[in-house]
């Protein structure tokens, strides 16, 4: 009959090659996302009211709606 570690060894070998795939994997993934997230600059809002401000995305809508 086998010996047992043989079989043993080939079972870490494809384990330890099925890990190295996924890593790589990983890798291979990783230097696509961003480094640092940053989120937009937000505006703090007027104390005295009047928030309102003519930004690009309100011109957009208001040529949008003209007939």
């Amino acid at each position: 009959m086998k010996d047992d570690t043989s079989q043993v060894s080939r079972r870490r070998l494809f384990a330890g090659a099925g890990t190295v795939g996924a890593l790589a994997a990983a890798a291979s993934v990783l230097p696509s996302l961003p480094s640092s997230p940053t989120a937009p600059e937000v505006k703090k809002a007027p104390a005295n009211g009047g928030g309102y401000s003519l930004s690009e995305h309100v011109k957009r809508y208001y040529k949008t709606t003209q007939v």
